[in-house]
């Protein structure tokens, strides 16, 4: 709304005093409010200072320094936007994108309360039009340049970037840096104190699932994503090869030099996995998966669809986020029944 301009009275145009007054007047009113301004501005940089600003990243490359921390954020993937909803910082979020399944429970009433600027991921305009200062991308591809959102991109247009580390070149992925992430972003956004707080709490999970699984022996995994001529697997580059680790199962693809990648099927059988996860999103059911893995005649050998010992996982408790100290518990409770943990039905 545009401002208003006051009308003088005509009191004010009787006498040359009163004119002079009235001059003055709007003159020391200015004075005034540039002064208040100059006050918060000063007493803003005052707080960023106190909680931790400027605060300098580097983030898979790129190098930011935050004055202060981003107001208007857009999200893209669904374990980024799960990060910033545990950190509470819902109200931060001006637009949100790209669901592999549903956010969890705990999420629910803040996730509604962000408007979906797009299904999958935005066009560079539609990224515009929310008018973030920051975008978070889960995925490599939430910056594809050829899209038109590239980092460079969008740095230009005065918005700055994170990627989530996991898709870092060069990252092994292991629990640590799932709580550099988290600590990273609660930086950013000013909350230390609540990244701290998870991380406290995300230690003391994985060191209650790896007191239960302490005298087992592990159980050779293979991870089935998607795929028919070959299968798309978890490598050992990303938080999945960490999460079967840690829930007491070795990865058969663990030499897969990258977090997901193609193996052939030839390669299962020859590597012979005791039990088969099955990563559930999308419009292929888990049933269906089992069904291809099952029907296949080149795979009836193999001890996993022998026995038929499957385990399921979201892929959203898959990725660098902030479902995975549960989601090795709960694997777990799968992989080995004997724990005495309730797995969920797969």
């Amino acid at each position: 709304m545009p401002r208003r301009t006051p009308v003088l009275t005509r009191a004010l145009t009787r006498t040359p005093a009163l004119i002079a007054a009235a001059v003055l007047l709007p003159l020391a009113l200015t004075a005034c409010s540039s002064s208040d301004g100059d006050a918060a501005a000063t007493g803003d940089k005052a707080a960023a200072k106190s909680d931790g600003f400027p605060y300098t990243v580097k983030n898979c490359g790129v190098t930011t320094t935050y004055q202060a921390p981003p107001k208007r954020v857009v999200t893209m993937n669904q374990h980024v936007t799960e990060i910033m909803l545990e950190l509470g910082l819902a109200k931060s979020l001006v637009g949100t994108a790209y669901l592999d399944d549903k956010v969890l429970p705990k999420y629910a009433k803040d996730y509604a309360s962000v408007p979906v600027i797009a299904k999958e991921y935005p066009s560079y305009e539609q990224v515009l039009a929310a008018r973030p200062d920051f975008v978070y991308g889960g995925y490599a591809s939430a910056f594809a340049a050829g899209d038109g959102r590239g980092r460079e991109a969008l740095k230009k247009s005065g918005i700055e970037t994170r990627l989530n580390t996991e898709n870092c070149a060069g990252t092994a992925t292991p629990m640590d840096t799932l709580y550099e992430e988290v600590r990273e972003v609660g930086r950013t956004f000013g909350v230390a104190d609540r990244a701290e707080a998870w991380i406290e709490r995300a230690r003391t999970d994985n060191a209650a699932t790896a007191g239960k699984l302490k005298e087992l022996e592990p159980v050779s995994v293979f991870v089935y994503d998607s795929g028919d001529k070959t299968a798309f697997t978890a490598g050992g580059k990303g938080i999945g090869n960490e999460l079967i680790k840690r829930a007491g199962g070795t990865n058969v693809f663990a030499d897969l030099d990258k977090s997901f990648g193609d193996a052939s099927w030839e390669n299962v059988v020859a590597r012979k996995p005791e039990a088969i996860v099955i990563y559930d999103y999308g419009s292929t059911t888990v049933e269906q998966k089992k069904k291809r893995l099952l029907t296949d005649p080149a795979l009836k050998d193999v001890p996993a669809i022998r026995n038929q010992r499957f385990a399921v996982m979201p892929l959203s408790d898959a990725v660098l986020g902030v479902r995975v100290p549960a989601a090795v518990g709960k694997l777990a409770a799968q992989l080995h029944p004997e724990t005495g943990e309730a797995a969920p039905t797969p």
